[in-house]
């Protein structure tokens, strides 16, 4: 290999990473356009269908909770799921089937159905059955020192494709302009998109290896050891995630439009920028749990984001609520792959699976009862209920995390100047997150 070789692939994974990990990161691109897409034109084309906020509201309820349901079936099931790349290649399955089946579907129930068993994700983020199998697959590639770089990388090419796919999502007005073309049949043609970003990404998982020959990989096992650490963090994500879900894309979106009277392409523009400072965020993150640590990163970085989260409703005009979104993406977004990589490090890996699929459901789920709230706030009042609500509801959540785990550290801080003591089950017992830390 040579120099500029070595280079280019330092500048997308850390060292000692499996090659693998840059297919995984591939496929989370392709899949992060559909969503940042598919998240803006959502609203847009259910109100065209005739459905006002209440129901699109409903509707994305429904799509979280399809999800955390999938996600829980393969965290419990993970020791009995077929080894390898199967699991993945099922999931990409599911999305060439749902972006397929959503444009045919013109009735509440059939739409509900379809967002209930599909991937149709309504925020920008991701809430699918793929983070958790990701995830897993990802923290087996990369020695200890290197997990939280090569998750803020895996957040960081998320998080920029969805803003692309959120700028993107300007088209259908853009082609209505200059063209003459039917914006419902731009939109349609969206999740057709949705669906061949699916069968690229199949295409992804299937150069996988079905298994891998070193010494890190762990048989699959259900939650024992680690159970009561992952039952709490799951517990506080969930009150994250209901908060988020009052503020998910889609409804950010709808507010958006209906209280500054915002065109689809300048709202993709707003959520382009969030993107983009999002994923700057991330490459920040790492840098900063570095210093001060995985926990203190996650709460004093998003403090201050949901403090802006409130004060968007309040704000007297366009630009100052514009202002504060960009400020609360360039924070809030801190605490995802330093939550990701801690979760990864606290537990055994063989319990990664289980692990990543047992906080990430209570979060689904708990999300999935946002949307519904925020669809009958934002129909009694335009004023942005949700946006306080939201912001209030996180500032709790990030001051019990700190209280609850500042001492409780991943095996790579233990012994480090940033206070506490490591330990996977809150008694100071230190778990290597990879079994052997790999310092090659």
């Amino acid at each position: 290999m040579t120099a500029g070789a070595r280079t280019r692939r330092f500048a997308l994974l850390p060292a000692g990473t499996a090659p693998e990990a840059g297919l995984l990161l591939g496929a989370r691109a392709l899949r992060a356009f559909g969503d940042g897409l598919i998240s803006l034109l959502l609203p847009v084309h259910l109100a065209r269908l005739g459905f006002g906020p209440v129901a699109i509201g409903a509707l994305a309820t429904a799509t979280l909770a399809g999800s955390a349901a999938l996600t829980l079936t393969v965290g419990l099931a993970a020791h009995r799921l077929p080894k390898g790349r199967t699991p993945l290649l099922g999931a990409a399955v599911l999305m060439v089937a749902t972006g397929l089946a959503f444009p045919l579907a013109w009735q509440f129930w059939p739409l509900m159905l379809i967002a209930f068993v599909g991937t149709i994700n309504p925020s920008s983020g991701d809430v699918s059955v793929f983070l958790p199998l990701e995830q897993a697959r990802l923290s087996e590639t990369v020695p200890n020192r290197g997990r939280t770089a090569l998750f803020a990388r895996y957040s960081l090419i998320g998080s920029l494709a969805a803003a692309v796919g959120s700028l993107c999502a300007g088209a259908p007005e853009l082609l209505a302009g200059a063209a003459g073309i039917d914006p419902g049949m731009v939109i349609d043609g969206a999740f057709l998109l949705y669906a061949l970003l699916g069968l690229a990404s199949l295409l992804l998982y299937r150069r996988l290896p079905d298994s891998r020959a070193d010494t890190l990989s762990v048989p699959a096992e259900p939650l024992r050891r680690s159970r009561g650490i992952v039952l709490r963090l799951a517990a506080l994500f969930s009150l994250d995630a209901f908060a988020g879900g009052l503020v998910v894309q889609s409804l950010l979106a709808l507010w958006l439009f209906e209280r500054f009277g915002l065109s689809l392409a300048m709202t993709g523009v707003i959520f382009f920028w969030t993107g983009v400072l999002s994923a700057v965020s991330y490459l920040v993150a790492e840098r900063i749990a570095a210093r001060i640590g995985l926990i203190n990163t996650m709460v004093f970085t998003h403090l201050p984001a949901n403090v802006c989260l409130v004060l968007v409703p309040f704000a007297p005009d366009l630009t100052t609520a514009i202002a504060l979104l960009l400020v609360r993406s360039l924070l809030s977004q801190m605490d995802v792959p330093t939550r990701t990589s801690y979760v990864m490090a606290v537990v055994t890996p063989g319990e990664r699976a289980a692990a990543a699929s047992m906080t990430a459901v209570p979060r689904s789920l708990a999300s999935a009862l946002g949307p519904l709230l925020a669809g009958q706030l934002l129909a009694v009042s335009g004023f942005g209920w949700p946006l306080v609500l939201a912001g209030a509801l996180k500032i709790v959540y990030d001051l019990t995390l700190l209280g609850m785990f500042r001492h409780v550290r991943p095996p790579e801080e233990a012994g480090a100047d940033t206070g506490g003591h490591a330990g996977a089950n809150g008694r100071g017992s230190p778990i290597s997150s990879s079994g052997v830390d790999r310092q090659r």
